[in-house]
């Protein structure tokens, strides 16, 4: 799909997951920089540090005290946005709507070192992370309150992380998120005019023209999707239709490990910084129902966009209008690619 006018003018691309578009203005890209430079840190932490309420042995504000951990930790979070019981309620006062949503919200420690992020572990210890991934979704799934759960991450102080201990979230609760909604609605209309996944099928056609691809392997898929609203946003996709991370095998959730190790250390490579962002995992609800539809998928999301100290602010027209970027999908790919 070679089309010059696509890094030369500005044009509107498709969003198949969610049926929204986004704004593409490549020849904004060459305009000069004089907004918020951002501050890089790249201090070395220490690998525990007696400070850290994440970290082994260490006593959390709760007063729980963390166990001796080797690899992965799971806790059910102290500070959770969502409450198992509060009480059903709705309010239904003309144009004022309100329901009850109720869940359970869990902290995944992905390593004892405190030092570390997903980008210096190998994909032996990552493959331990998607284990315990596999093991909430599972044991959620089965909470007859629970129709969705929400794995992400959140790394690096410019995306609101508090604390630098390599660590994600897990988030499960009665309804599907927004975002979540979308893609359901995107994918079971495909799936119902085609009798294939949407995803699986786009794939495909990236897979062939290869402008956007960064990195595969046996099972795994990583690219910069072709409506990419971040700058140096990418996906992991599974090459083989999986509703969910719990429909992997050993051998494919190593590949999956790969993938993750691969795009993360990429990205710190990028501008030589521990590359922030916001990952997560859109997978298929827990509600019970036929969810044949689902391709699972996890999105990264990094603000960094010229440097390591110039992001990418979502404000103005974004906030009010569209969501909007400079360099095209294909330039990032290939930034990208060329460090892997």
């Amino acid at each position: 799909m070679s089309n010059t006018n696509l890094q030369d003018y500005s044009h509107k691309r498709f969003n198949i997951l969610t049926g929204e578009w986004v704004l593409v203005s490549p020849h904004r890209a060459k305009r000069p920089w004089q907004g918020q430079n951002e501050e890089v840190n790249n201090e070395k932490r220490p690998t525990h540090d007696p400070s850290c309420y994440l970290c082994a042995r260490n006593t959390r504000i709760s007063g729980d005290v963390n166990p001796d951990y080797k690899d992965v930790f799971v806790f059910t979070n102290d500070f959770a946005a969502l409450q198992n019981d509060s009480p059903t309620f709705n309010v239904n006062d003309g144009l004022l709507k309100a329901e009850s949503e109720t869940g359970i919200c869990k902290v995944i420690c992905f390593s004892p070192d405190h030092s570390k992020s997903l980008a210096d572990m190998t994909s032996e210890e990552i493959q331990k992370v998607v284990f315990a991934w596999q093991k909430e979704y599972d044991e959620l799934a089965k909470e007859s309150t629970i129709n969705y759960v929400q794995i992400f991450e959140n790394k690096g102080a410019v995306m609101g992380c508090s604390n630098p201990h390599p660590h994600g979230q897990i988030w499960s609760q009665s309804t599907l998120p927004n975002e979540v909604d979308k893609k359901n609605t995107q994918q079971l209309n495909y799936y119902k005019e085609k009798n294939s996944s949407l995803l699986g099928d786009y794939l495909q056609q990236e897979l062939a023209v290869k402008e956007r691809i960064i990195f595969q392997n046996e099972d795994f898929v990583v690219l910069v999707p072709f409506w990419a609203v971040w700058p140096f946003e990418t996906m992991i996709v599974p090459k083989k239709q999986k509703e969910s991370v719990l429909d992997l095998n050993n051998e494919e959730s190593f590949n999956y490990a790969e993938a993750i190790s691969v795009i993360t250390k990429t990205y710190d490579k990028l501008f030589n910084t521990s590359f922030p962002y916001s990952s997560g995992i859109h997978q298929a609800p827990t509600n019970g129902l036929d969810n044949s539809h689902w391709h699972f998928h996890m999105s990264f999301y990094p603000p960094l966009l010229r440097s390591a100290t110039v992001k990418k602010f979502m404000v103005g027209y974004e906030m009010f209008g569209t969501p909007q970027r400079d360099i095209t999908a294909e330039q990032a790919a290939t930034r990208l690619r060329d460090l892997t």
